[in-house]
């Protein structure tokens, strides 16, 4: 009698290895995508200005001139304050959720902080631009005219008009919307640390500042800068947030009172209204030298973990 043999079909683990490796074919095949389109779409400029695209401090489009240094500074510049302030903030507040703080103050605070990080970037820019420019104008503007611009070395950075918005401001808010993320991370990172290193640490007489200084933060380093490269990440892409508060003056300033641009604003702000060939390869140009800045930080991200481990 014959045999009807059936086909065979894959396991499970051949089935999950096809899959993930097609995940990470696909992801790979956009991502060349998305560079070729950003090559093809801003050749023109490329072509036109070269290299020095990057480092030329003009935006002209009545007179057909483009260049990325005032945008890159923005950018660079207001990511900067982002960070400086955020990530201490954040450090500080993770240790308290997760270490300090009772129950019943850790969790609803933690869970407003994560609700924070869900809100639209363009409410937070809503936000600084009606509710905190006003008052950063008189509230501390003001007072830094008075007494800050006389400072030897760090005078100038405050030489500005008391307007409420730009590199500052722009800062002020990016550490506002990246507070969240880092300090959920931190938090969710030193929940991961085994208990028995706490009582150790106790047990030898350390006090708790010393058990979180010596003892956590070193457990959790890898995490805590990979949270802080993350926050970095969204803070150099912010688009909505940075646009209402930045000013939108495509020079570079050393005040940070003064009016700026950022890569990505000047991208939202004219593509729409861009007319002109090359002023549109400009911007796609914009967007080539963003995603280029990421990918180095990122580069430079896993460096630095990789050294630390």
């Amino acid at each position: 009698m014959p045999t009807i043999s059936l086909p065979k079909r894959p396991d499970g683990d051949t089935l999950f290895f096809r899959l993930s490796f097609s995940s990470a074919v696909l992801i790979l095949l956009v991502l060349t995508g998305i560079v070729l389109s950003l090559i093809d779409g801003g050749w023109m400029a490329l072509r036109e200005f070269g290299p020095g695209f990057v480092f030329r401090n003009i935006w002209d489009p009545v007179n057909g001139q483009f260049g990325a240094a005032s945008a890159v500074y923005g950018t660079l510049v207001s990511s900067l304050i982002a960070m400086v302030i955020a990530v201490p903030l954040s450090l500080g507040v993770a240790i308290f959720l997760a270490e300090l703080a009772p129950d019943w103050v850790s969790q609803p605070v933690g869970m407003a902080i994560e609700l924070l990080a869900a809100v639209p970037s363009i409410i937070y820019g809503m936000w600084g631009l009606f509710v905190f420019a006003p008052w950063f104008s008189d509230g501390f503007q003001m007072w830094a005219a008075d007494h800050l611009v006389d400072l030897p070395l760090i005078g100038h950075w405050f030489d500005g008009p008391p307007i409420g918005i730009g590199l500052l401001t722009a800062g002020i808010i990016l550490a506002i919307m990246i507070l969240p993320i880092v300090s959920s991370l931190v938090r969710d990172a030193l929940k991961t640390v085994p208990n028995v290193l706490r009582e150790a640490a106790y047990g030898v007489g350390a006090t708790p500042f010393e058990v979180v200084t010596k003892v956590l933060l070193p457990a959790i380093k890898n995490a805590a800068v990979g949270a802080s490269i993350l926050g970095l990440g969204r803070a150099l892409g912010e688009t909505m947030a940075v646009a209402f508060v930045i000013g939108g003056a495509n020079r570079i300033e050393t005040s940070l009172f003064m009016p700026a641009s950022s890569i990505s604003s000047t991208i939202a702000q004219q593509f729409n209204e861009a007319t002109d060939p090359l002023h549109i390869s400009s911007l796609i140009g914009l967007g080539i030298v963003l995603f280029m800045l990421t990918f180095v930080v990122m580069g430079f991200a896993r460096v630095l973990l990789k050294k630390k481990r």
